[in-house]
């Protein structure tokens, strides 16, 4: 991750109410012929959002002026809970330590990183809510004693004598919060526009390692 990071989130009032999702960078050539030609520029979707959106009160208001001077607006990072993917399962379904593939055991590996699977696409889970994470191995459950979480980076770390042997499938279930910034240096606010049910525009963008 990158440097200038607070370890706090967003309060969940807020980010409750926002809008956005994942975007990718695709450069398209309108060939001769009629056809065209695609290229990826970014290898993974960043997120966006607006979190205007949620503000509600004025004491949503407050909050929210207060999170921002305490990051010192886009200078620190911090944790934001997508309304709509925040879990390994699929939304109003529990999670559970067999949701995700994160890896296949070899007798020796005992770091697993958390990811999540949309069809082909893998992504990479680095800021698991604490105390959500499951594991399992070959479908049964680990003990919360035999392996540790990372909060911060979303590795699973086994225990000595808890190693996944050769072969076995390790799998894992989480709710998860997104590194991001904001991206504006300033919150514009008109309260009288507030009042009539209006809210200030408040970007967020995702921060990539």
């Amino acid at each position: 991750m990158t440097q200038g990071f607070h370890e706090v989130s967003l309060p969940l009032r807020l980010a409750l109410g926002a809008t956005g999702g994942p975007a990718r960078r695709t450069d398209i050539v309108a060939l001769s012929n009629g056809g065209e030609s695609r290229n990826a520029r970014w290898a993974d979707s960043r997120r966006r959002y607006d979190v205007g959106t949620g503000i509600r009160s004025i004491e949503d208001l407050y909050a929210l002026t207060a999170f921002f001077e305490a990051r010192r607006g886009q200078l620190y990072g911090f944790r934001f809970r997508d309304p709509m993917d925040h879990a390994s399962a699929a939304p109003g379904t529990s999670i559970a330590a067999t949701d995700q593939e994160i890896g296949t055991g070899d007798g020796e590996k005992a770091v697993f990183q958390l990811v999540k699977h949309y069809g082909e696409t893998e992504r990479i889970i680095g800021k698991p809510v604490p105390g959500s994470v499951l594991v399992a191995v070959n479908g049964m459950a680990v003990s919360a004693s035999d392996f540790d979480a990372d909060e911060t980076t979303g590795e699973i770390t086994f225990e000595a004598g808890a190693v996944p042997g050769e072969g076995a499938i390790v799998t894992a279930g989480y709710e998860f919060d997104i590194p991001v910034r904001f991206d504006a240096d300033r919150i514009e606010v008109n309260l009288a526009a507030f009042r009539a049910g209006s809210a200030p525009t408040v970007p967020l963008v995702e921060i990539r390692p």
